[in-house]
């Protein structure tokens, strides 16, 4: 059991490999005719040891959320009908898309995007995330159901190499739906079938490969006056390589933080960030937990070496599949007046959770508190409306243009250029359009 406290949102999930193995196994051949009624029912029933195991994974989902869910009403929900539907359909699934489906749509009454069982598989792909791997090199979004957007892809990646585009929508992963079961396997040729933007299939086989794992944080200084400050996830060790990476910035240089498809990580590394232009013990936000006692959170030392506040102007990207603790961060930063938000109105997904490991190796993440911003702001079902909404089309992602970040970095300049006119200083602007 895990009780590290998180931001992660399950609407936006981020593939960097997609893989199936499906094992076979064939019953002995008697010496008389098959009896097909007793071999369809014996196909459509679990072995003994399967329906225990799906029993056990689904009693701790359903124990857990029943004892630890944030809300003791559940939102309302009868827990107790519940596990009257849904047991019998766990207990009688063959594989683990069958159970998890299953899990998915009980936790699914919730109406918490936070809730969420993960099969064996995923968190395998989870765990190893940051490690060499075997990867086909696409990040899936989820669209709704079964649909999956081809959200990026990989530079020198097969995906690359096979003419995979942004955009396109996977179908099936040779000949199955896109599922909770599949496992990487380098070498293994894979074919995958898409809708492109025409709404026609496009069939493509690649074959995986181990690459390096992309960085959680990654800098871009190909911009003068301006530095862009990637940020994946909220990962361990944030807030000591915010601070290293603000330390060797110039003052009067601008800082863009991309949150952008970040679907929220852990909370100790969201408040590490703040520190960085938030100064200690300032309250940022208030958590409240199954109890209902109000905790005050207020910024702790964590922004690596840096003893004061970054003095630099900044800005923030987020977007729709912005979560978590990538909505929390802009929106303590945007009460303070710390910095300027610019992109996409976020997902709206802005509980604590926390994971709890399953029998079978799989994982569930649960709401174990709310949160409500300094300003008395319930972020839940509402998220955060940027200060200058733009944003960036498939044809612009396609074409290399991002005008979320020229809109980022215009912002900037007419701050300083406000600034400099009041102090009666001239500034040469160095952005278009100014």
């Amino acid at each position: 059991m895990t009780f590290l406290a998180s931001l992660f949102c399950k609407r936006t999930v981020l593939v960097a490999a997609v893989a199936m193995m499906a094992l076979w196994s064939a019953a002995p051949v008697a010496a008389r005719e098959p009896d097909a009624t007793a071999s369809a029912e014996a196909a459509s029933t679990p072995d003994r040891d399967r329906a225990r195991m799906n029993a056990r994974v689904f009693d701790t989902v359903w124990d857990t959320v029943r004892r630890r869910y944030y809300d003791p009403n559940l939102h309302g929900v009868d827990w107790r009908a519940a596990r009257e539907t849904y047991r019998p359909e766990a207990q009688a699934a063959l594989d683990d898309r069958a159970l998890y489906r299953t899990l998915g749509q009980m936790l699914d009454l919730l109406d918490d995007d936070h809730a969420a069982a993960v099969s064996p598989a995923q968190a395998r792909r989870q765990d190893q995330a940051r490690t060499r791997r075997a990867v086909m090199g696409v990040m899936l979004a989820r669209v709704d159901g079964d649909a999956w957007r081809i959200d990026a892809v990989r530079a020198g990646s097969p995906a690359e190499e096979a003419g995979i585009q942004v955009g396109w929508v996977l179908q099936t992963v040779d000949g199955q739906a896109w599922g909770v079961d599949f496992d990487v396997e380098a070498g293994r040729p894979t074919v995958l079938t898409f809708l492109d933007e025409a709404a026609q299939t496009r069939a493509v086989t690649l074959i995986p490969r181990e690459m390096d794992p992309l960085p959680p944080f990654s800098v871009d200084a190909s911009r003068p006056g301006a530095v862009v400050l990637r940020i994946e996830g909220f990962e361990a060790g944030l807030g000591r390589w915010l601070g290293d990476q603000l330390a060797g910035i110039p003052a009067e240089s601008d800082v863009v933080i991309d949150l952008r498809g970040n679907p929220g990580g852990l909370l100790l590394e969201a408040d590490a960030a703040l520190s960085c232009f938030l100064p200690a013990r300032q309250p940022w936000a208030t958590r409240i937990a199954r109890g209902g006692r109000p905790v005050t959170l207020t910024i702790m030392p964590g922004c690596g070496d840096l003893e004061q506040p970054a003095p630099h102007d900044v800005a923030l990207l987020v977007d729709q599949y912005s979560r978590s603790a990538a909505e929390l961060t802009p929106a303590a930063l945007q009460e303070a007046g710390r910095a300027v938000v610019v992109g996409e109105h976020t997902g709206g997904s802005v509980l604590i959770s926390q994971d709890t490991r399953l029998p079978d190796g799989g994982r569930l993440t649960l709401s174990r508190a709310d949160y409500i911003t300094a300003g008395g702001v319930r972020l839940e079902k509402r998220g955060v409306t940027p200060d200058v909404i733009v944003a960036r089309t498939l044809e612009d992602r396609r074409a290399g243009r991002d005008p979320m970040l020229d809109a980022a970095l215009e912002a900037l300049n007419r701050q300083e250029l406000a600034r400099a006119a009041s102090a009666g200083t001239p500034v040469v602007a160095m952005a278009e359009g100014l």
